[in-house]
């Protein structure tokens, strides 16, 4: 894209993907994202059999990860096994890595099942130190080590039963994450002089799921997800001249709120076809989201208070298992409405007359999106070893219609992007220990940030002994997202 369309995106664009999104828990979650800001996979928790075949999932089951999106499917589990599943991520460019250690176990037996882990998390932050400049000098503030590094703790547990005398199970789960930090946000505030993060995701869900004597599998599943996350962000501001003969700096701290509430709602079902080995299937999942809080991050040029979204996929999925071959393709479409405003905080005079009274909507912006996600992969999985490889293309386009309700004007805006994703993996089998590894990276993906223009250099070297605060257009660099797990899995008995 070039930088004038970056920075029309960036004049009015919404970030809200949930905690998941991108990632296998984003069959459930439905991110609701206009601008391609590179996600790290802070959220690739458990581990995944299918995550090197491009995380194909429709017509093709997951017996690793499967328990962890849906808990009524824990009823596949028959025996019980410790894993561990470290998982590495780093953006391109300095921009954030992350770092996490998940531990746990999952048991199975005639009637119940069930699965706990906990998992630490080290975050990086971006390097992004922040400028001042002196005469024709530039110096740089060290980033504080509450930016530089970040721990973040999750907990979850899954608890099941299947259902005597029938082929269907039910089945609970719970997440919980105590936050120091989200991945990127440091980058949102790119003028910032530092950013305290703090805040908790929390993830809930109930489930069924069960089995036809034919070999149709089905499932339906509610579930709901909260974040909740302040940002308190500081900057310099310089005042000019009462008391100094030159202008000196005021810190101020802004706290921001991030906030958003999901309610979801999805199903599932898929069968066998000819005796081939192939199966065919299809899901439904829909999400309404409230937004009580949304963060002004300095990315936006508009302020917005608060905001809904309606959020909904219809993915169609095909696989094929010929011995120890697996095949699968899945085919989503998105339809996404998003609405956000902004509200008065006193009565406003208008240009052409009238006033708007207080807690009248200033500006209201109407995204409507169609995105579309295709993902195929292919594995070979046999008693002593495995390989897979695959990839998943995500489409995302919208319309935005903005109207600012002060100055009585109207505009539209359309944009669109494609994110690439790759993935790899091979696996060990021993009798008593599995060693699975999988890689993926994300392309057609970037990093916001501040650039240095001329007029910034040239009131530099206009200055003879004061200090001047950075400044420069928000741009948006190109990212690539790489991403390596590995899994270890065996039995307690």
């Amino acid at each position: 894209m070039s930088t004038p369309v970056i920075r029309r995106i960036l004049a009015a664009t919404i970030l809200l993907a949930p905690a998941g999104a991108g990632t296998p828990l984003a069959a459930q979650l439905i991110g609701v994202k206009s601008v391609p800001v590179a996600a790290g996979d802070q959220f690739l928790i458990h581990p995944s059999r299918n995550l090197g075949m491009g995380s194909v999932s429709i017509a093709l089951e997951d017996p690793l990860l499967d328990p962890f999106t849906n808990p009524a499917k824990g009823f596949r589990l028959h025996d019980a096994r410790l894993f561990g599943s470290p998982t590495f991520y780093s953006v391109s460019n300095g921009d954030g890595s992350g770092r996490t250690l998940p531990v746990g176990a999952v048991i199975g037996s005639e009637n119940w099942f069930g699965a706990l882990s906990v998992s630490l998390q080290q975050l990086q932050g971006a390097d992004r130190n922040r400028g001042v400049i002196f005469l024709r000098d530039v110096a740089f503030v060290e980033q504080p080590l509450s930016e530089q590094s970040a721990t973040n703790m999750y907990a979850f547990g899954m608890i099941g039963r299947k259902i005597p005398g029938s082929r269907l199970s039910i089945g609970a789960s719970a997440l919980y994450a105590d936050l120091q930090a989200l991945d990127g946000v440091d980058l949102l505030y790119a003028l910032s002089q530092s950013i305290e993060q703090s805040g908790h995701v929390a993830d809930l869900r109930v489930a069924m799921a069960g089995e036809g004597e034919d070999g149709a599998r089905y499932e339906a599943m509610l579930l709901h997800h909260r974040i909740d996350m302040t940002h308190d962000v500081t900057y310099f501001d310089w005042v000019c001249c009462v008391d100094e003969q030159f202008p000196v700096p005021r810190t101020r701290t802004e706290t921001n709120q991030d906030q958003t509430r999901t309610w979801g709602l999805h199903l599932g079902y898929d069968r066998p076809v000819g005796s081939r080995g192939w199966r065919v299937g299809g899901i439904l999942t829909g999400n309404v989201m409230s937004h009580p809080k949304i963060p002004n991050y300095e990315i936006m040029n508009i302020p917005r208070d608060p905001g809904n979204s309606w959020a909904y996929n219809f993915g169609v999925g095909v696989s094929r298992s010929i011995g120890p071959t697996l095949f699968g393709i899945d085919v989503i479409y998105e339809p996404i409405w998003s609405n956000t405003w902004a509200e008065a905080d006193s009565a406003i005079d208008r240009p052409n007359g009238g006033k708007l009274p207080k807690g009248a909507k200033t500006v209201e912006n109407d995204f409507t999106f169609s995105n579309a996600i295709l993902r195929t992969g292919i594995a070979r999985e046999t008693e002593r070893w495995g390989l897979n490889l695959g990839v998943q293309v995500r489409s995302y386009r919208y319309t935005l219609e903005q109207q600012d309700n002060v100055l009585a004007t109207r505009r539209d805006q359309d944009e669109s992007w494609m994110e690439w994703t790759p993935s790899w993996g091979g696996t060990l089998k021993f009798p008593d220990l599995t060693i699975r590894y999988t890689g993926r990276m994300t392309t057609g993906t970037g990093r916001p940030g501040v650039a240095w223009d001329a007029s910034v250099r040239a009131a530099a070297d206009a200055l003879s002994s004061f200090i001047v605060a950075p400044s420069g257009p928000l741009t948006l660099q190109e990212a690539r997202v790489m991403t390596h797990q590995i899994s270890v899995s065996l039995p307690i008995n």
